[in-house]
């Protein structure tokens, strides 16, 4: 401690250097291994370094909870009862009236807990999403298992939608709105290197996820086979004329507007990157195409997979006949049964929207299983 001279020319005590008041011995070094780690040990596992490799996305989902956001998902959810749904998250202080009240009430008819929270907590949920103040706990929705036997023969002239690898999300849920609302019969994906049926899906298709059936195949080139020897026509998918892919193809290619649908058909869509694989591509029966409209530089010589999807299954379902016919009968109707002439100046009332003001529920149903 530093001390003031009682004299003039008196010497000056300086303070010692520090030192710790317990230097580190060199006898006791630390120990390397923990002692509640202490011991032997244990035998690997089988399989314990591919475990290692393994995604969130790869491990099996059963127990795990997911947050489905967005009003039609989680509106569609409720209404199709195929997940088990813990509670209804809905944003403080907006579920007083409209489409989340409405929900609310459906939520509470079913039994099912509704609580509010704030902004920062439904984005801290689903990731910064866009959750238009609705979220919901839910188990995982997986995809069926499609069936090995398969169905008989093409009876009728019925169109299925393959996908080979479509790893996008958000690719898969514009696909699966656009096979919806075109009426493709079924939808089929490859259950390897493909993606899951997540929330970011059922957002991206509008909550069609939640409503319409999305078959798994473990063996998609069995499953063309089998369809082929029943008569099936199996037509595959190939970017613009020009492209190596094409060049190097085989199999007969044509633009999907010279295209004639006139049997049961599988329309098979490749990966976003590279197509589809060689051995699926040789077992389809023709390759249709897409014509552009104007001389493409190489780098932007083909369409997003969700785009190309829309048109080629649009010029398909456009051949069949009867296509649109029951909204012109709707309409028809409609213009029968109204009591006021179409020159009234009174507009009609107005539904709810995301059609939620359809909602009926009879029984208080207990959600379903996972």
């Amino acid at each position: 401690m530093l001390q003031w001279p009682a004299r003039l020319g008196a010497p000056v005590r300086r303070a010692p250097a520090f030192l710790p008041a317990r230097p580190f011995s060199r006898k006791k070094p630390f120990p390397r291994t923990p002692p509640w780690r202490a011991g032997p040990r244990p035998e690997p596992r089988p399989g314990g370094a591919e475990l290692l490799r393994l995604r969130e996305d790869d491990l099996p989902l059963g127990g795990r909870q997911e947050v489905l956001f967005g009003l039609a998902p989680c509106a569609l959810a409720l209404r199709a009862a195929r997940r088990a749904v813990t509670r209804l998250l809905l944003l403080q202080g907006r579920a007083g009236s409209g489409a989340r009240a409405e929900l609310a009430r459906a939520a509470e008819a079913l039994g099912v807990p509704v609580q509010p929270m704030r902004r920062r907590e439904l984005d801290a949920l689903c990731r910064g999403q866009v959750h238009q103040g609705v979220c919901m706990e839910v188990a995982p929705l997986l995809p069926t298992a499609f069936p090995k036997d398969g169905e008989e023969g093409p009876a009728a002239r019925r169109l299925w939608l393959v996908l080979e690898e479509i790893q996008d999300p958000r690719n898969l849920g514009a696909v699966l709105r656009t096979a919806h609302f075109l009426g493709v019969d079924k939808v089929i994906t490859s259950h390897t290197n493909s993606c899951p049926l997540t929330p970011v899906v059922s957002k991206a298709s509008a909550g069609v996820m939640e409503v319409m059936d999305v078959f798994a195949t473990d063996d998609l080139p069995g499953l063309l086979k089998d369809k082929t020897q029943q008569g099936w026509l199996v037509a595959g998918t190939v970017g613009c004329p020009g492209s190596g892919i094409v060049q190097g193809s085989n199999v007969p290619i044509t633009s999907c507007q010279e295209f004639l649908w006139d049997r049961s058909t599988l329309l098979v869509l490749g990966n976003e990157g590279f197509g589809l694989s060689h051995e699926v591509r040789n077992l389809c029966h023709i390759l249709l195409t897409i014509q552009p409209g104007r001389e493409l530089i190489p780098e932007v010589e083909s369409l997003n997979v969700s785009v190309a999807a829309g048109i080629l299954l649009y010029s398909i379902i456009s051949q069949r006949k009867g296509h649109g016919d029951w909204l012109q009968k709707e309409t028809s109707a409609v213009a029968c049964d109204s009591p006021q002439s179409s020159t009234s100046s009174e507009e009609p009332e107005s539904r709810t929207s995301q059609g939620l003001g359809l909602w009926e529920p009879t029984v208080a149903a207990e959600p379903a299983k996972a």
